[in-house]
């Protein structure tokens, strides 16, 4: 399950208002970074059949069955600390992270 904090689905639904198209996000995982992996964010036009959706607060995150391996329970959030803003994801899957936050290894 990915969960969405109000903040996240509020950032969502707007960049996709502006956009002015697209069901949601896709969520996933790639290789990459000194971790091994990290997350990867896109818009989504169209759902593939194999999709996960998961909904919260009227925003859609789309997820892969092999991203949802690594992502099951993380829950994602909208920050902005200081002149740093963006979306936080919060994975209980993570074992170590890179010390520059791109990356993660499960």
């Amino acid at each position: 399950m990915i969960t969405l904090t109000a903040n996240a689905a509020e950032h969502i639904n707007s960049y996709l208002a502006k956009r002015g198209k697209g069901l949601g996000v896709r969520l996933g995982v790639k290789t990459s970074g000194c971790s091994g992996m990290a997350y990867n964010l896109e818009f989504v036009d169209e759902a593939q059949p194999e999709d996960t959706v998961f909904e919260e607060h009227g925003a859609k995150v789309f997820v892969d069955p092999k991203s949802l391996v690594y992502l099951d329970g993380t829950q994602v959030d909208y920050t902005k600390e200081g002149l740093q803003e963006g979306f936080k994801f919060e994975n209980p899957n993570v074992k170590d992270a890179c010390g520059c936050g791109e990356s993660f290894h499960v």
